[in-house]
């Protein structure tokens, strides 16, 4: 197979030995280079180089303009919408969200050539009729609305203005320069033009081709296959077909450039594969397998990515064996990890209270990457800082607080100065940061990072100089909006040798080059095509009036240039998204299916493809119990083992091992809203706090109502102590420390009413027990340890009482079988109930005891003291009391649990919680 170029090539060397008079004109710059390698190797003798041009670079030549950059191109947009009309005008940055789609309107209307004024009287008029009413008055919102349109066609001749002043154009505004600037150009040359490969054209570039075409010795070659161009319906040879009817120099003559090679014999696949990331592993196998199997088709290859955002897990999924890639599309900035520090740095800034800042956007801010060079640069610890946050709840930390506990420095200041809402200050931090950031050895060592930086440093300083002329940029809010447009649409170009290695590209990049072998991603409806998006502030039918193009000629651009890239290739696969969603895509693309119902091609080859992807299997851990791990369940059984120890390894023994012996716990976190472990804390504290003075009493109504006065007071004064420096002054925390007074209140109010037919004696509060136990087969001490949170006398009976703040229902405290205790976890506060029943018998061995003991939930306190009792059975009725005989056949159980714990033989075996 020959390329397309190489056949012009040898054509144009063959008709004008002297290529110095020649001047290739391409649809991209990308072309230019394969131009040049094939040109160089098609001569056989020293000539002149000849001119080789994009059409952009070619247009901007003949218009003797500039291209000016998009921001300044929106600034100056934004300066004419504010000077054309005395209506109320939109900020800065509620411009942004707007500015750019008519900033491609006008673009659009300039570059197909369209009338101005024509068009956007139209418009105005299309939105009075839409805003018609029968009142004679509009509101003034209304108004300004309409204000907006009738001032469209004056907003746009103020631009175009003010850019020509300057010897500025946006992409339009040169076309259309262009065009009346043409005949003095063609004066001034009399070389000989080659425009190759065109396809969608706008109105500029025609009446340009066609001029130089009918004035001059000039060529045009298409790369098209006569194929597409006698299937009258076929999109591939739309445009093309157009311009054969209508241009004058083309009518009546044979098209250049035309070559037969779609229906020669090809391997094509369509491949349907899940998911995104499933499509790139899938290209990664495919690479794999051709390099094992053929080698040489991979000399001439290429990767057209129809989502342009796979890039990065692209290059991830590339086998290391590839020789070579070379990356032909540029990479987003905001895709890039530096746009995300300086995002979240304006971000941060701007959410800058009174108070300080949020303690998350700080804790999200210190764990950045960035972030985290810088300090590790400048030996700066964040330890202390992020240990008194959490320690003492700090929601809102100011910079006074900051840099009393990290170290003064550079980076610190560049980080947390408070920049007082002023763009221009946090520009120059931004600045200093990347020169800070360029210093650091790791980033010296990598060349993109460097690249990045740089092109963020470019960025800045452009910025910083729009600030200095503009007055619009006046706060972070808008800072930050405009930042995030220039991110969009900036991008970091890389170099590379697009000669040599796999090709990686978008669609558009494809324009002019062939490859034996093509791989094409995302080929689905949404994507390739892109669909019918619209936007624009032009109507649809007025876009059609005016001859601008529509989601109808876009749709024709991407089928040409998806057949194009078949037309030479020899091997084809081609991968949709068979899990489409709302954000990738829908359907298979239409492309597809047209060409599987292509009666020509027999040689397509279509079936859902399997990626490689290892499935994620859920391995149940197990910790052997070593020597030294026995002798640490040997020393937690000395100090002792706690009723709810014992039921976390009921729960989950992998829970036990990590929680209770090698004390690693959840990490500290900050409490914006009062966690249940708080909670309840602080509800133990203060009904303890209460009820000390009563210790050893009866309790009486007079006695109750004395420290139910004392409620509020108590209950603040443990927050304060539990809850540390944590807000409670609104939301959630307020709410919660008024159910906390509702919850302590009702508890009282109900021992009040059960006074009245009862006697309750206090015996003890939070009272510590520690027991020895004796178990068959252990050789070593154990020890049972608890603390009770209440014990009193109700009518004479002793009772052992649990408070729980969370639900607790009567099914868990009552029992039909004592095996449960101890294989399922929701009897574990009947467990913990009967490990405080033994201890407390322990404690009192002679006194041959009868007790009761239970949980008072006071999220469901309607359902009283939930006592534990065994259910009714064949042995007797239902029983609430512990007695000795139940403590005996509790503590076979429990010594058969702990015997279990400490067997060396049973490793810690996880659960699946």
């Amino acid at each position: 197979m020959q390329s397309f170029i190489k056949d012009v090539v040898q054509e144009v060397i063959k008709n004008n030995p002297n290529t110095g008079n020649v001047v290739f004109i391409l649809p991209s710059k990308r072309a230019g280079v394969f131009l040049k390698k094939i040109l160089s190797q098609s001569l056989t003798k020293t000539v002149l180089a000849p001119e080789i041009y994009s059409i952009e670079d070619f247009i901007e030549k003949v218009s003797n303009l500039v291209t000016a950059n998009t921001t300044t191109q929106l600034f100056e947009l934004y300066n004419a919408y504010l000077k054309v009309g005395d209506y109320e005008k939109e900020s800065f940055d509620s411009f942004l969200k707007w500015g750019q789609i008519l900033l491609q309107d006008f673009n659009e209307v300039d570059r197909y050539l369209v009338n101005a004024s024509t068009l956007y009287q139209n418009v105005a008029a299309i939105q009075e009729v839409n805003h018609w009413s029968l009142n004679t008055d509009n509101s003034e919102m209304i108004e300004n609305y309409l204000h907006f349109w009738r001032y469209l066609e004056g907003i746009y001749h103020q631009f175009n203005n003010r850019l020509l002043e300057q010897g500025l154009g946006h992409q339009g505004l040169i076309y259309k320069t262009s065009v009346s600037e043409l005949p003095n150009y063609l004066d001034s040359t009399t070389k000989k033009h080659v425009f190759m490969g065109f396809n969608a054209l706008n109105t500029a570039e025609s009446i340009l081709i066609q001029t130089i075409l009918e004035k001059t010795d000039a060529s045009i070659y298409w790369d098209i296959d006569p194929y597409f161009l006698q299937d009258n319906i076929h999109d591939a040879g739309y445009f093309i077909r157009n311009y054969q009817k209508t241009w004058n120099v083309l009518k009546d003559k044979p098209l250049a450039g035309l070559t037969n090679y779609y229906n020669t014999k090809k391997n094509i696949e369509i491949i349907g594969v899940p998911k995104n990331v499933s499509q790139v592993n899938y290209v990664g196998n495919l690479l794999s397998k051709i390099q094992d199997e053929s080698p040489d088709a991979l000399r001439n290859a290429a990767i057209v990515l129809g989502n342009e955002e796979l890039l990065n897990p692209l290059l991830n999924s590339i086998p290391d064996t590839i020789p070579a890639t070379n990356i032909t599309m540029g990479q987003k900035l905001e895709s890039t990890t530096l746009a995300s520090f300086f995002t979240n740095l304006i971000e941060f800034h701007e959410q800058k209270t009174e108070k300080g800042w949020f303690y998350k956007h700080l804790l999200n801010l210190l764990t950045h990457s960035y972030a985290v060079l810088l300090f590790d640069a400048n030996e700066v610890s964040t330890e202390r800082l992020v240990s008194n946050i959490k320690t003492n709840n700090w929601s809102y930390i100011s910079y006074t607080q900051i840099r009393e506990l990290l170290s003064e420095n550079t980076a610190i200041h560049l980080l947390f100065e408070d920049v007082k809402n002023n763009p221009h200050t946090l520009l120059d931090n931004f600045l200093a940061l990347v020169q800070a950031i360029r210093t650091i050895e790791l980033v010296q060592q990598n060349s993109l990072l460097l690249e990045q930086l740089y092109k963020f440093f470019t960025l800045f300083n452009q910025l910083k100089d729009l600030c200095t002329n503009f007055t619009y940029i006046n706060n972070l809010k808008s800072l930050k909006h405009l930042f995030s447009q220039l991110l969009s649409s900036e991008t970091l170009d890389f170099q590379g040798n697009p000669i040599e290695g796999i090709q990686i590209m978008g669609m558009l990049e494809s324009r002019l080059l062939d490859f034996e072998t093509i791989i094409i991603t995302s080929v689905n409806e949404g994507v390739l095509p892109s669909g019918k998006s619209n936007n624009s502030f032009i109507p649809f039918d007025l876009k059609i009036k005016n001859g601008l193009p529509t989601y109808k000629e876009k749709d024709a651009v991407y089928t040409y240039h998806f057949y194009r890239l078949l037309q030479r290739a020899k091997n084809v696969y081609i991968l949709y998204n068979t899990e489409p969603d709302a954000l990738e895509g829908g359907e298979r693309s239409r492309l597809i299916t047209q060409l599987l119902t292509d009666d020509n091609r027999t040689d397509i080859k279509s079936f859902i493809g399997t990626p490689t992807i290892q499935p994620i299997t859920k391995n149940i851990q197990q910790v052997e119990k070593t020597k030294s791990l026995l002798e640490l369940i040997q020393e937690k059984a000395r100090k002792g083992f706690s009723p709810s120890s014992l039921s976390n390894y009921i729960r989950n023994p992998i829970d036990f091992y990590r929680q209770n012996l090698l004390n690693i716990n959840e990490a500290m976190q900050v409490e914006e809203t009062l966690a249940p472990n708080t909670f309840g804390t602080i509800v133990h504290d203060s009904l303890e706090e209460l009820y000390t003075p009563l210790v050893g009493t009866t309790l009486t109504i007079e006695s109750l109502n004395d420290i139910r006065k004392n409620v509020t007071t108590s209950v603040a004064r443990n927050f304060e102590k539990t809850y540390k420096e944590g807000h409670i002054s609104s939301g959630k925390n307020y709410i919660s420390f008024h159910v906390i007074l509702k919850y302590i209140q009702t508890f009282i109010d109900a021992e009040i009413t059960a006074i009245k037919d009862h006697s309750i004696k206090i015996i003890a509060l939070e009272q510590s027990l520690s027991v020895p136990l004796e178990i068959t087969g252990l050789d070593f001490p154990i020890t049972l340890k608890g603390k009770l949170d209440r014990v009193d006398e109700f009518d004479g009976v002793t009772r052992i009482i649990d408070y729980k703040t969370g639900k607790v229902e009567r099914r868990n405290v009552e029992l039909m079988d004592w095996d449960v205790l101890t294989e399922d976890y929701q009897f574990s506060k009947a467990f913990q109930l009967l490990c405080y029943g033994l201890m407390f018998f322990k404690m009192h061995p002679a006194d041959n005891l009868t007790i009761q003991a239970g949980i008072i939930s006071l999220k469901n306190f309607a359902d009283g003291t939930l006592l534990f009792a065994q259910k009714e059975t064949a042995r007797g009725p239902k029983n609430h009391l512990i007695t000795n005989e139940v403590i005996s056949d509790f503590e076979q159980i429990l010594g058969q649990l702990i015997t279990e714990i400490c067997n060396a033989d049973i490793p810690f075996t996880e659960k699946e919680v």
